[in-house]
């Protein structure tokens, strides 16, 4: 449920709660009850990779009071428009931490209608009020940009033209050898998350397995303007000179597919390729209009006239997932970890690894994590991915098959997502609004393990959210019912969990424990009696935020 603006008394109240939290909450972290002496490191966390979801996770973890360090071999950031834009529950989740409307405003290009391509189909959800998936289109030289800006107003050292060329952990901590600007150095840290994409030197340091497929077709994807010869028709076909009509949507040839997106209002067209091709490109390598016209001319089998290139990206597609997301002090986040065959899901997936990861690192840092917390960040992160692999592997058999049967699948499922039911549940899988964590013994209510809904919440000082609650990315008991007995139990955890009374209209739930990361991690039954959820709720503080 969204809500409008909260009140001036309610912003201040919210203001004086998070107070400043980078620095105040650093040092309140810091003071609980540490385990073990922490040996002498150079940074708390190092992050090898300054791409999407390296760079959320060192603000999420500046958030949380740890102190991370990025290491990125690029000197500059990149130019490359490998991605074009977020989708799925990342938009919520950047809601969640107040900066949604920051990316907003930082995209040029109008957001398009809530229709998106699934394996040479369509979910078409512009019928529906409210669709279950959104996109941004946001090119990722500009995301990186943003996130990079945030993160340096957090106060995170971003260290560019630094490669790890050599990697060693032991109990304590971790070491690797970097080779900077200034000639070769060594440093230390208690973890060690490696974010650097596909070809992870960590990953293969750690010795962690990356299975799967590598599907031999190249992918090619352009943002264009068209001359005055090609005419865009009023239902999005294109008119081509000396060929004729080119239908909006997909075209299968038999030497591949060819995808437009066009509107008769504006003269920037989206152009789409898949071919066959062994060829094996470099990533840094940016693909050029001259390419692009090749592979529109091969595909179409005829020369199809472009104007100015706005965006031009070029990527294969692969199924690769790692075995594990951890190794003693070692992670993995982002594309380390996995690799789809799909567009539009990559950063989405990334980025989540990355708010799932950071809390839980931070408690360990701090001292206070309950034992197998931060194992919960593969059990959690690598099933979501998983879910995401199935989805995008389904993608491969729909647009990848060429015969009559493969057609028929393509029409049948089509026809499917005409239904209201199954257009949304497939709507979910793809944004990852369908991910439910395990939540031991919280099973029986229905929301536990879910992302919190944003419900409006009425309070002493005004009207605020879920979402402003989460601002400051710190675990949240919202009592929905005038729980005393729930409050005065988690009075014990108020330095870690912030406790917040209010009501709101049709309640879920009496109480829910909702984690850094906008996850529900227990939820009391709606009017059931009083004392009844008081035990269970002390196990999952426990369980989830340590001895109190």
């Amino acid at each position: 449920m969204r809500i409008g603006h909260p009140s001036s008394d309610t912003q201040l109240v919210l203001a004086q709660t998070r107070g400043n939290v980078a620095g105040d909450r650093a040092a309140r972290g810091r003071d609980e009850n540490p385990r073990e002496e922490r040996p002498m490191t150079d940074a708390d966390v190092i992050i090898v990779g300054a791409g999407p979801a390296g760079l959320m996770l060192a603000a999420e973890l500046r958030l949380a009071g740890v102190r991370p360090l990025v290491l990125e071999r690029q000197p500059q950031r990149r130019d490359t428009p490998k991605a074009g834009g977020l989708g799925g529950q990342i938009l919520e989740l950047l809601r969640y931490r107040g900066l949604l409307e920051r990316f907003e405003a930082a995209c040029t290009d109008p957001v398009p209608a809530p229709r998106f391509p699934f394996g040479g189909v369509h979910l078409d959800f512009t019928q529906l009020a409210d669709p279950p998936m959104h996109a941004l289109p946001l090119p990722q030289p500009r995301l990186e940009r943003l996130l990079d800006e945030r993160a340096g107003e957090l106060g995170v050292d971003i260290r560019r033209g630094h490669q790890v060329v050599g990697v060693s952990q032991d109990d304590a901590a971790v070491t690797m050898d970097v080779r900077g600007p200034d000639g070769p150095y060594r440093i230390s840290a208690r973890y060690l998350v490696g974010c650097d994409g596909a070809r992870s030197r960590v990953r293969d340091w750690a010795g962690i397995g990356f299975p799967g497929t590598t599907y031999p077709e190249v992918n090619r994807l352009a943002q264009v303007t068209l001359p005055e010869t090609v005419t865009i028709l009023g239902n999005g076909d294109l008119d081509v000179p000396g060929f004729g009509t080119i239908r909006a949507g997909f075209t299968r040839t038999d030497h591949g597919l060819f995808g437009v997106g066009a509107s008769p209002a504006s003269k920037v067209v989206s152009l789409y390729t898949i071919e066959d091709e062994s060829t094996e490109y470099d990533d840094d390598t940016p693909m050029t209009v001259t390419e692009l016209q090749d592979s529109l001319r091969r595909v179409l089998g005829v020369q199809l006239p472009v104007g100015e290139p706005i965006r031009l990206s070029r990527f294969t597609f692969k199924a690769r997932q790692a075995e594990r997301y951890r190794d003693g002090r070692i992670l993995l986040a982002g594309d380390a970890a996995h690799l789809f065959p799909a567009t539009g899901v990559a950063l989405n997936a990334g980025m989540l690894d990355a708010v799932n990861l950071a809390w839980k690192l931070a408690a360990d840092i701090h001292g206070w994590a309950p034992a197998g917390l931060l194992d919960t960040y593969h059990d959690e992160r690598h099933h979501a991915g998983t879910r995401t692999m199935l989805h995008t592997r389904a993608q491969v058999a729909l647009r990848r098959g060429h015969d009559a049967a493969a057609e028929a699948l393509r029409e049948v499922f089509q026809e499917l997502l005409a239904d209201e039911q199954p257009l949304r549940r497939m709507g979910a899988l793809v944004a990852g609004t369908d991910i439910r964590y395990a939540t031991p013994g919280s099973h029986h209510h229905p929301l536990a393990g879910t992302f919190a809904p944003d419900l409006t919440l009425h309070t002493d000082h005004g009207m605020t959210s879920v979402a402003e609650l989460l601002h400051s990315a710190r675990p949240v008991l919202l009592d929905l019912a005038d729980r005393e007995d729930l409050r005065q139990t988690a009075r014990d955890w108020q330095h870690r969990v912030d406790i917040h009374t209010a009501k709101t209209d049709d309640r879920p739930a009496d109480a829910l424990l909702i984690r850094p990361d906008a996850h529900i991690a227990w939820a009391a039954t709606t009017d059931e009696p009083a004392g009844t959820a008081a035990p269970s709720l002390g196990k999952a503080l426990a369980s989830w935020f340590g001895t109190p």
